[in-house]
């Protein structure tokens, strides 16, 4: 080797540092009035010792040490200190405090986690060279999407992880964690189809949300969707295309499941799930050249800048982004179905593979996919593991059609449920192709 692991840890911390100082030096915080007191080389230095300081650390020498780490962090405190004394100096700390975080960073290579230390140092630097646009950017943001933003940190970082991952009640049905994981994403769809459709205006906003949406649960999409629809009817349309998107960027999701787990199978579930991608993208592109030459106009760009009122309101989408009060009700709704399914599959008993996986998609194609790819671990068994597999997404398919025809308006309905019919025929097709003989 060129250099021995210890020598590239102290380069990493040197480097590490002048990446720093030639951001601050660049970007002109190292001259005039308001200069401040380190650049490239400084900087550089200032890495170097807090290197040298985690390699005392690593032979035994805490004492040591504590002086160099002490001297790096005091020396930008001082710095500070003598600034602030100047007439006319504006009170910005921002070069200080990197200062001493760059100390920090080349402790953290002198230990050897320089890896750490370098990714931590890359995303400094960025912070900084991109101050502008991030304070811009928060200039933007309003007190309800910034309540929203620290509402949905708690839900997903306090109260998510506390929640036992257990079964508990009648038939082992109602797992707190997996309920509470249901209001997360139904959450995180309202907050997505907010700042989408501030961002993009509405047709573009609710189909881009769809799509997204069914990376994760397009059920969920249906669901939030049509209760929209009762609230927006003049949404019709870009709710309906969400609901189709979301439906048809499941295939690929599950494919992509199929092939990581089980290789074999992914060449099975082709012919099963091709004609409902391509039904699914085919109405996609029907409906996209049909609105052609639809452009968001004026008050459509107005409605996306602002918060809307009145329905939308309702959604829980101008008072507070998450619909929070609309995702515990899904919520609630989604775990008397688990419910259901559970009773009628303790006491009617399931009739073979094809059988269960009706039952089983209905509600979870994930959960469906992932048993089936364990059931194709004989070879025997993949074609009706792959049948299995579009039986399913038929069965889930037709649990979103009752979804959109019992909850959704009457203009959304024609639209949603005609997509989705669609999409039915593109799942039926594959499934002759494809049923085991």
């Amino acid at each position: 080797m060129l250099l021995s692991p210890l020598a590239l840890d102290l380069l990493v911390a040197a480097l590490v540092g002048m990446a720093v100082g030639v951001e601050r030096e660049w970007s002109g915080h190292t001259a005039g009035p308001d200069g401040r007191f380190a650049g490239a080389r400084t900087f550089a230095l200032l890495g170097a010792i807090g290197g040298f300081a985690g390699w005392f650390l690593r032979i035994d020498q805490p004492v040591l040490a504590a002086i160099l780490a002490a001297a790096g962090a005091t020396f930008p405190v001082v710095a500070y200190w003598s600034t602030m004394r100047r007439d006319g100096t504006t009170a910005d700390g921002t070069t200080e405090v990197v200062a001493v975080l760059v100390v920090a960073l080349g402790m953290a290579s002198g230990l050897g986690h320089r890896t750490p230390a370098a990714a931590a140092a890359a995303i400094t630097v960025v912070l900084l060279a991109e101050k502008s646009r991030v304070q811009n950017t928060l200039r933007r943001v309003d007190a309800h999407e910034m309540r929203a933003a620290i509402q949905f940190a708690v839900l997903a970082l306090v109260i998510l992880p506390v929640l036992p991952d257990a079964a508990y009640g009648p038939y082992d049905a109602f797992r707190p964690r997996q309920l509470w994981v249901v209001v997360l994403v139904f959450s995180a769809l309202n907050f997505a189809g907010y700042i989408a459709r501030r961002l993009i205006g509405e047709t573009r906003g609710l189909g881009v949300t769809g799509l997204l949406g069914g990376l994760v649960s397009s059920t969920a999409v249906t669901l939030t969707f049509s209760r929209r629809s009762r609230e927006e009817p003049q949404l019709a349309l870009p709710l309906a295309l969400g609901v189709v998107a979301a439906c048809t960027v499941l295939v690929p999701r599950l494919f992509v499941i199929i092939t990581m787990l089980r290789p074999e199978l992914a060449v099975a579930t082709i012919p099963v799930l091709l004609p409902a991608l391509v039904a699914g993208v085919g109405v996609m592109a029907f409906v996209l050249w049909k609105e052609r030459d639809t452009r968001p106009d004026t008050a459509e760009q107005t409605l996306a800048d602002k918060p809307p009122t009145g329905a939308a309101r309702g959604n829980g989408i101008g008072s507070n982004p998450l619909g929070l009060a609309s995702s515990l009700q899904m919520a609630i709704a989604f775990q008397a179905v688990l419910f259901a399914i559970a009773w009628v599959q303790r006491n009617a008993g399931d009739t073979g593979v094809l059988a269960s996986a009706t039952l089983l998609g209905l509600t979870d194609m994930d959960a469906l996919t992932v048993s089936m790819t364990r059931f194709a671990n004989a070879p025997g068994n993949q074609r009706i593991a792959a049948a299995a597999i579009g039986v399913g997404m038929l069965a889930n398919t037709a649990l979103k059609s009752a979804l959109v025809l019992t909850i959704g308006a009457p203009r959304y309905r024609i639209r949603a449920a005609s997509g989705l019919a669609v999409l039915a025929v593109g799942s039926t097709i594959g499934l002759v192709l494809s049923w085991p003989r």
